[in-house]
């Protein structure tokens, strides 16, 4: 904190939060295989969505700050990290306000700060990749600055089981993730980048970064 505190009073971008999240993914037992590499700027990553960890995971790998839902801030521990990471949080259930939503992701990626979605709104099994909603991809079409879309494919393999899906609360997931034994490989694809202005609108820009993750998969991933 003291580190951080002292970069941001400086006017310097800090990378401790980004440090701290990797931590946090090996902590969980996660070893994180990276294939490729990620943009570090004006950038709007696109990722599949499996578990909570995929944070972590993400931020820890990339330095990027995500779109989470607006009662996140306020879960005790989580919701201060989650700020600490610039996190944009939007309401998900407003749907008038949208235009709200898509102007707090622009705004942030006017600052150059690399931001990442997950466009299918929820967690998947790991066995299927449900459908993308575009609303957020709207940022794009289009966008502030000259920025690439970089989808990412995350496969935890066999530890797919850990999952956040169904009735289960985000903590009692937090402690059945705690309470795994050993430590599992997730394998993170970042994969190459394309410029949105040539997809034109949201709905082609979705579906183009659906395609690119869904051939990542090679094949393990149905399409619902």
């Amino acid at each position: 904190m003291l580190a951080h505190g002292a970069a941001r009073a400086a006017g310097r971008t800090s990378r401790w939060p980004q440090r701290f999240l990797w931590l946090v993914a090996r902590l969980c037992g996660a070893r994180v295989e990276m294939r490729g590499r990620p943009l570090a700027a004006d950038v709007l990553f696109v990722a599949n969505h499996l578990s909570w960890l995929d944070i972590p995971i993400i931020a820890g790998a990339t330095g990027t700050a995500f779109v989470a839902r607006a009662d996140l801030r306020d879960w005790p521990v989580v919701g201060w990290l989650a700020s600490l990471n610039a996190t944009v949080f939007v309401d998900r259930g407003d749907r008038a306000g949208v235009n709200a939503q898509v102007d707090a992701v622009r705004a942030a990626l006017a600052r150059h700060q690399p931001v990442a979605i997950f466009p299918e709104g929820t967690t998947s099994d790991g066995t299927t990749l449900l459908p993308f909603k575009p609303a957020l991809l709207e940022v794009v079409a289009p966008p502030p600055r000259a920025i690439r879309i970089q989808p990412l494919y995350l496969d935890y393999g066999p530890a797919r089981t850990l999952a956040w899906i169904g009735d289960e609360s985000a903590f009692a997931n937090l402690r059945r993730v705690l309470g795994r034994p050993g430590r599992f490989s997730v394998r993170l694809d970042c994969l190459e980048p394309f410029d949105p202005v040539a997809f034109g609108d949201r709905k082609r820009v979705a579906a183009e970064a659906r395609q690119r993750i869904l051939a990542a998969s090679a094949g393990t991933l149905p399409s619902v």
